[in-house]
């Protein structure tokens, strides 16, 4: 197959996290739509393509849904290779089923090319085993933000035993808080919270339940940001901690 165009992640933010299908892919791009995630830096790997920046973020002014499509649509029936270049992985909280659908619709084929997501980079950059024999047999990705403002089943994923890795989170701590301890999680389960993970800047700070509303506001966390719950949390900063005593 050789489509007309290609959704791809970026990855969580250092640019060495990319995958070299995706540098292979953006190299070939005529045009390339760019989140507002995605690191600058990689436009480094296209420096022939017209650069749209159609970024999407939570409370701020954001490029319509159905408005990108219909540029994938129109350059892609020019006969160009299109990108979208998503931050994290395409498929996971990046529209890239939605989109492949609709183009789909419209006679128009799209390769995916996946990327780390933010919430496995989160974890690894802070030493935290997502899965683990003993504490965690899964792990379960899930967004506090949905369109429809559903929620999902929070007693079953407490039942499940599974880390849950949970995107777009800042804005609504305290109902995450109340939900699961309602859903019978303990008041002191591990919670650990990074902020712009794989970033320069990225920092991090280990919780629980049961604080870390108050001690998200002393840490000031800010968006983008994951919060990783469950028992193995508590492994935050282990790994780092013992990379650097290493490296000195």
């Amino acid at each position: 197959m050789n489509p007309h165009v290609w959704l791809v992640g970026a990855g969580p933010g250092d640019p060495e996290l990319i995958t070299l299908k995706a540098v292979r892919v953006l190299a070939r791009a005529d045009v390339v739509l760019v989140d507002d995630l995605v690191n600058p830096a990689l436009l480094e790997h296209c420096p022939q393509a017209r650069i749209l920046r159609v970024g999407k973020r939570g409370g701020c002014r954001s490029t319509p849904q159905a408005f990108i499509q219909r540029l994938l649509l129109r350059y892609a029936r020019q006969g160009r290779c299109v990108v979208r270049l998503k931050g994290g992985d395409p498929c996971i909280f990046g529209r890239a089923g939605e989109e492949a659908a609709w183009l789909a619709q419209h006679g128009i084929a799209c390769g995916i090319v996946n990327g780390i997501t933010a919430g496995l980079a989160a974890a690894s950059e802070f030493g935290i085993p997502l899965t683990l024999r003993g504490l965690a047999r899964g792990v379960t990705l899930l967004t506090a933000h949905t369109e429809d403002g559903s929620q999902p089943d929070w007693p079953a994923l407490v039942r499940s035993g599974t880390t849950l890795v949970l995107y777009m989170g800042v804005a609504t701590l305290e109902q995450t808080r109340s939900r699961l301890l309602a859903g019978g999680l303990a008041a002191d389960t591990p919670v650990a919270m990074v902020e712009r993970a794989s970033l320069p800047e990225q920092r991090a700070h280990l919780s629980s339940l049961g604080r870390m509303n108050e001690d998200a506001r002393g840490f000031a966390l800010r968006s983008p940001a994951i919060l990783i719950i469950g028992a193995v949390a508590a492994y935050c900063g282990t790994q780092r901690t013992a990379a650097r005593l290493a490296a000195n």
